[in-house]
């Protein structure tokens, strides 16, 4: 997904008709989590799809035009993830393509004909070979750099012709064999994003935008402390931006409520010498050095352990401070998840994306998912 991965490697419904994405159960909210295996081998049992609908396996890359698996591992990775649909049938697995770093090659095998042609026929054959339910596309960021990438103006227009050719071939499939395949994007949160893309047109081919309401504030890139995924805009925010903002410009966009899912992170963000006023928040901060910003590492090493937790109500976001250490942290948790899925019930959204698994192992965050989305496991 995304800028977290540079950090992380550093550190049944009816057919849909043709062209148009639909929603799987209607109704009934997706939980989307994206497994990130970074290379390695899943041991038996690492990954519970009790709390889920669907896995995105993160990442394949695009090398010569065609869809591949990088890591020697991922073959049989997916072949683990794909037999836990035995114990939940609701669950699919998707392969997720692109991210932060292997975003290059989008602009050049969307911007022709020909070349998206042979990128679909390679995803025909990837899907078919690991049994897998479809694809997310997460390109970082059609008409914009991402991580220094080769783009074009056109990608606008290259981005809407290469899923309605995808949604096309998957439609196709779903015909011949009665199996429906899935078709997601990962979309950023900024407006320069939304303004590089035909959201409105892209929402026709996909079953869900996955929004990445998270990353506000990267302690690399913003010299100010803030919440890295506030539900709503603090007024002290100098930048004044929230989930809410974001899933309010897709929907202008025309993109539906119902194939919104509301990004959360399993992971946070920290700042130091910070100065203790505010409790660090909004306040000038330097990157701090060997940061473990999993969730679970934040809960264990963190909370209680000379950090202060705060909570901001306005933005509806916890935060924790250690006035000797001058450390300030971002993140997620139990009391802000609950806010968000109630925000997705209440604003009638598809559901709840995170990034990513492994930050919360022993599951604390997705039992609040679960609970607040009304689900028991797997019996949504």
């Amino acid at each position: 997904m995304f800028r977290y991965l540079s950090i992380l490697i550093g550190i049944a419904v009816a057919l849909p008709s043709p062209g148009f994405g639909a929603a799987r159960n209607p109704g009934k909210p997706e939980v989307t989590g994206y497994v990130f295996a970074r290379g390695n081998a899943l041991t038996p049992g690492q990954v519970d799809a009790k709390y889920l609908t669907r896995i995105n396996y993160a990442f394949a890359n695009i090398k010569d035009g065609r869809i591949v698996l990088d890591a020697p591992a991922d073959a049989q990775n997916l072949a683990q993830l794909t037999a836990l649909r035995n114990t939940n049938p609701r669950l699919t697995v998707l392969v997720s393509v692109g991210g932060w770093l292997w975003s290059k090659n989008f602009s050049d095998i969307a911007v022709t004909s020909a070349s998206r042609r042979l990128f679909d026929d390679s995803v025909m054959g990837f899907l078919a070979q690991y049994d897998l339910d479809g694809l997310d596309i997460d390109w970082e960021y059609p008409g914009l750099p991402g991580a220094g990438h080769p783009y074009r103006a056109e990608d606008k227009q290259n981005f809407t012709a290469l899923l309605k050719e995808l949604r096309s071939r998957f439609d196709a499939e779903t015909r011949r064999t009665g199996r429906q395949l899935y078709l997601t994007v990962a979309m950023g949160a900024g407006d320069d994003v939304v303004a590089h893309t035909e959201m409105r047109k892209v929402a026709r081919y996909v079953d869900t935008v996955n929004l990445m309401t998270y990353d506000y504030y990267e302690a690399g890139s913003d010299p100010t402390t803030g919440h890295h995924a506030p539900l709503f805009a603090n007024p002290a925010d100098p930048k004044k931006a929230s989930s809410d903002e974001t899933v309010r410009d897709y929907e202008k966009a025309g993109v539906p409520a119902e194939k919104i899912l509301l990004g959360v992170p399993f992971y946070g963000r920290a700042w130091g010498e910070v100065a203790n006023q505010n409790h660090g928040l909004f306040q000038q901060g330097k990157t701090v050095a060997g940061f473990n910003g999993q969730y679970s590492a934040i809960a264990a090493n963190l909370l209680g352990q000379g950090f202060t937790r705060y909570w901001d109500d306005a933005a509806q976001a916890p935060y924790l401070y250690n006035a000797e250490k001058h450390i300030f942290v971002s993140y997620e948790d139990p009391e802000s998840l609950a806010a968000k899925c109630k925000y997705v019930r209440v604003h009638k959204l598809g559901g709840v994306m995170f990034w990513e698994y492994f930050g919360d192992p022993e599951q604390k965050l997705l039992e609040t998912i679960d609970e607040g989305l009304g689900g028991e496991g797997a019996k949504f």
